[in-house]
């Protein structure tokens, strides 16, 4: 009754065995997943692994990170997909990411706001990506009328304010392996104020694995140690916790 509601399958790290690794998933009660792919390449992954895997879904968009590799006949892809594909579930991930400097602000702000433009046009939930951005990527949000198709803060790691705000645009929020650290405190405040009805759970596999697996190569199967630690926050057992998540995902997803 899991819901990875952000993973990276198609990494190179899975090459190996990527196979057994989305068994391993199914194996310990991940039901959902939503792939994300994030430039060309990625995309075209990400597509191959929803067609392959009935219960693999995708979400399609422009990293920051990738911005200045972004033209018009990137979006197009993007839109087309949106519009046809019967696995394209979402617009993502872009946003802003200021601790790289791959891209210059200013062109991750104008990729970032023809994404929001696309995502209103198909109609589709928005993934965002903040890294050192927050109040750019809010401001952004609120100028383009994001709220008129809703989405999810990936991997949330901001404060209370930020959540807030985010919620007030229709925003659910959706913590990582991060949530589980020794030294996030902070985090675990903010995530007992999220509503548990806006709240989602990822991986971000195969960045960011939760303690005490911190460092390793993270997968799907991992998120039941994000889904312990809400459950453990919010005084609910564990299956009460995943149906909550996989309810609040599906809705956000449009899955029936």
């Amino acid at each position: 009754m899991l819901f990875d509601t952000h993973a990276h399958l198609n990494d190179a790290r899975f090459d190996e065995d990527r196979a057994q690794v989305i068994q391993r998933a199914k194996d310990n009660g991940v039901s959902l997943i939503v792939n994300v792919g994030y430039n060309h390449e990625t995309i075209t992954e990400t597509i191959q692994l929803a067609e392959t895997y009935d219960w693999i879904y995708a979400a399609v968009g422009w990293h920051p990170n990738e911005a200045h590799r972004c033209d018009d006949q990137a979006l197009s892809r993007i839109e087309e997909l949106a519009q046809t594909h019967p696995k394209v579930v979402a617009i993502g991930e872009t946003g802003l990411d200021y601790y790289r400097d791959y891209a210059s602000p200013e062109v991750q702000q104008i990729v970032f706001r023809r994404q929001i433009e696309l995502a209103k046009r198909v109609k589709k939930p928005l993934v965002i990506h903040n890294r050192e951005a927050s109040h750019d990527v809010v401001a952004i949000l609120q100028e383009e009328g994001a709220e008129q198709v809703g989405g999810v803060m990936h991997c949330f790691s901001g404060d209370e304010a930020l959540a807030r705000q985010c919620l007030e645009l229709g925003f659910y929020i959706s913590f990582g392996g991060p949530l589980t650290f020794k030294n996030a405190g902070k985090l675990r405040e903010v995530a007992r104020f999220v509503p548990l009805d806006r709240i989602l759970i990822e991986t971000d596999c195969p960045y960011l694995a939760p303690h005490p697996l911190r460092g390793k190569r993270n997968e799907s199967a991992y998120v039941r140690y994000v889904a312990e630690e809400l459950a453990r926050l919010y005084q609910l057992e564990l299956d009460e916790i995943g149906r909550i998540t996989l309810e609040n995902g599906k809705r956000l997803f449009g899955l029936p």
